[in-house]
């Protein structure tokens, strides 16, 4: 790597693969610093999906399953997920290197996250949060040649912070306005979202996880449909919500917790949703409906956090855009439910009409947060995590 390319700009991959366990999102972005002090250009070159291999998936679920008090991974099959993510990782991100004739100079690997306690716990006689994402980054180190940077979030943990959300800090860097409120929500598995306020610094800016994105829809579609989800949301659109379960759901302490907040599944997994699922049963033996009443338990979670904690946040003369990402942003019934429940002077878009798209955008932050981790600067915003100070994030594997 030359000096000038490490001073000026970097085309960089980012690897996601989250909450909803259904694959990998690469990116490929050039990124470059602009003129004032911390700012990034950001340029997305490439981007490709890579579903997860079948019995890849079931070991990835295994694993998240052993969250719950029926533990039902071993450590030795931890260990061999672990290696094999990363194998994974380096010949997904291999493929889209032989692909677009773009080799990045440098890779940000998320991981996947198979455990995720964003608040202290005691274990052992001591409090503390704890996170865990697996995906062995010596070997994509290995086989690609290329540095890479990996475990984000534990930095932030051991700064007070929750570890989560991170996305915010690309969120800033791509959507702060002078003159319009962002609100930036991204659905994956669980959702997240990033307020902006028109004219923000950095350190107003506030973002949490608003609870459960795809995670109850594609758990309750794969039971009851033997589908991975719920494309395009049309079983959702064919039933109807069943409201006394959607009400109680929403009476779920999460919801009412103020930020900042972390889920995933721990909250809201297989153990959550399978109560779900039994408490539609007991009102309609219609399938459809058990996957309406998801799909409006995600959209109505999204609008509360919209009103409770986005709204007050706002200037309030300013227009406020609503920018969706994520696998979500093609769930058309989803859209149209978060539609009516917004407020009005809140317009939805998904990121695809800002030239990125949807799916991309996870990847793309974590190839920005192992830029600001290669140039030894912080990538998580405190406001956000509640961390009680900037962090430079990730632990840096070398060739």
């Amino acid at each position: 790597m030359s000096k000038s390319q490490t001073s000026q700009s970097l085309v960089v991959a980012g690897i996601m693969s989250g909450t909803s366990a259904d694959g990998m999102d690469l990116a490929l972005v050039k990124i470059s610093q602009k003129e004032r002090a911390g700012g990034v250009r950001i340029k997305l070159l490439a981007h490709r999906a890579f579903p997860w291999p079948k019995s890849l998936r079931l070991a990835i679920l295994a694993a998240m399953a052993g969250q719950s008090d029926q533990q039902t991974t071993s450590t030795p099959e931890l260990a061999r997920l672990n290696w094999r993510l990363g194998i994974a990782y380096a010949e997904a991100l291999s493929s889209l290197i032989d692909s677009t004739k773009i080799r990045p100079a440098l890779i940000g690997c998320h991981g996947q996250t198979v455990y995720h306690q964003g608040t202290p716990g005691p274990y052992a006689g001591r409090r503390f949060a704890c996170t865990w994402q697996l995906g062995e980054p010596a070997l994509i180190a290995a086989a690609l040649r290329i540095p890479v940077i990996s475990n984000f979030r534990p930095a932030d943990i051991a700064a007070g912070g929750q570890g989560a959300p991170l996305v915010p800090f690309l969120d800033y860097a791509l959507f702060s306005h002078p003159t319009r409120n962002r609100a930036l929500q991204n659905i994956g598995g669980i959702g997240n979202l990033t307020v902006i306020p028109a004219g923000a610094l950095q350190e107003k800016v506030i973002a949490f996880d608003t609870g459960p994105g795809n995670m109850i829809i594609d758990a309750l579609t794969q039971q009851l449909y033997s589908k991975p989800y719920d494309r395009n949301g049309r079983i959702a659109a064919q039933g109807q919500i069943i409201t006394p379960v959607l009400t109680a759901a929403l009476k779920e302490k999460y919801f009412r917790q103020s930020p900042p907040k972390s889920a995933g599944r721990e909250q809201f997994g297989a153990a959550y949703a399978a109560r779900f699922l039994a408490a539609c049963r007991k009102l309609s033996p219609q399938p459809e409906d058990a996957i309406a009443t998801a799909t409006a338990l995600s959209a109505e979670s999204i609008a509360h956090s919209v009103r409770r904690w986005a709204l007050p946040l706002t200037v309030p003369t300013r227009p406020i855009d609503f920018i969706v990402a994520g696998g979500g942003a093609r769930n058309t019934t989803l859209l149209a439910m978060l539609r009516d429940r917004l407020p009005q002077n809140v317009t939805l878009t998904t990121i695809d009409a800002t030239g990125i798209p949807a799916e991309a955008k996870e990847a793309a932050a974590f190839a920005l947060l192992a830029y600001q981790t290669w140039h030894h600067r912080p990538g998580n915003i405190p406001s956000a995590t509640g961390a009680a100070r900037p962090a430079i994030l990730g632990s840096i594997t070398y060739v």
